[in-house]
């Protein structure tokens, strides 16, 4: 399954966590903005869209909208790896990153457990 096959409100829910982690360190960085927007464009967002998640890394989203129960189980992985390409593309994992990004993780597989 591709990216595009992500419906709409799946699209921007994926943005919401990438441009959320984008944050993790508190500098939304040249790269990693580069990173969203390539993949805003992937997914065909309209205007709107786009000014949504501009938006996001203007300011991050709040910590509820990033809730990992709204994850779709079968994007799971796809969501994952998403948030690891922006948390390096700037060269660099810092340990919040890392540390953030296993705890997503792990809330993502205790929630494929309940199901």
């Amino acid at each position: 399954m591709a990216l595009v096959d992500l419906n709409g409100d799946e699209r921007l829910l994926l943005l919401r966590f990438v441009c959320s982690f984008a944050w993790v360190d508190l500098e939304v960085r040249p790269s990693e903005r580069a990173f969203v927007a390539r993949l805003a464009r992937r997914l065909e967002l309209d205007e709107a869209q786009h000014r949504q998640v501009e938006g996001w890394l203007a300011r991050p989203p709040s910590p509820e909208s990033v809730d990992p129960g709204l994850v779709p189980g079968m994007h799971r992985v796809r969501f994952i790896r998403a948030i690891e390409s922006v948390i390096a593309i700037d060269g660099e994992i810092s340990p919040l990153e890392r540390e953030q990004l296993l705890r997503l993780a792990q809330r993502l597989r205790s929630l494929e457990r309940q199901t």
